[in-house]
């Protein structure tokens, strides 16, 4: 038995966002692992955000 991964990738960066996803993957057995940002250089608002999810790999299949 191994993890498995899921990366979610956000390009609308909100707080909205990011919890509807957060919220949709823990729902479906995923635990959340982190989060990155990418950045604009002429912004200090991220462009986009990444999400990491984990769970074992017995906990279903692959979505």
């Amino acid at each position: 038995m191994g993890i498995v991964y899921k990366i979610v990738e956000l390009s609308s960066v909100t707080d909205a966002e990011i919890e509807s996803a957060l919220n949709e993957w823990t729902g479906q057995g995923w635990t959340f692992d982190n989060m990155q940002f990418a950045m604009r250089e002429s912004s200090k608002r991220p462009a986009m955000a990444f999400l990491a999810f984990t769970r074992s790999e017995s906990a279903g299949e692959e979505d």
